[in-house]
């Protein structure tokens, strides 16, 4: 069993930065691609942006391009989503996800979800 849990989410203002992190546990960290996605209110769950095992390939959402920046450290076993130029239109419930070997982007492609933690932006 893979478990994942999220932290760093808070309340910010609009142009402020929040760095959230996924803790990973059960198995082979560097085994599974990784990815966040968020959620806000009465929205369904949309794609931010996935890494490869390695670290090296990276995947951004249209929104977040050029303001957020995935990374991994496969020996602390963590990923980290380090989002700059907040704007109220981020505020969600952000959630990590692990898909085994492959980059995915889609939902349903991944085999394990964290509970998710809330990013607030404010005006």
């Amino acid at each position: 069993q893979v478990q994942l849990v999220e932290s760093g989410g808070g309340l910010v203002q609009a142009g402020g930065s929040l760095r959230l992190s996924c803790a990973v546990s059960g198995r082979t960290f560097s085994s599974y691609a990784m990815g966040w996605f968020r959620q806000a209110p009465g929205k369904e769950r949309e794609f931010v942006g996935a890494i490869a095992r390695s670290g090296r390939d990276t995947y951004y959402s249209d929104s977040v391009k050029g303001r957020f920046t995935i990374s991994r450290d496969n020996v602390k076993n963590a990923m980290y989503l380090q989002m700059n130029s907040l704007k109220p239109e981020d505020t969600a419930v952000y959630y990590c996800a692990a898909h085994f070997l492959v980059t995915a982007i889609l939902q349903a492609e991944y085999d394990y979800w964290g509970q998710g933690t809330q990013v607030t932006v404010s005006t």
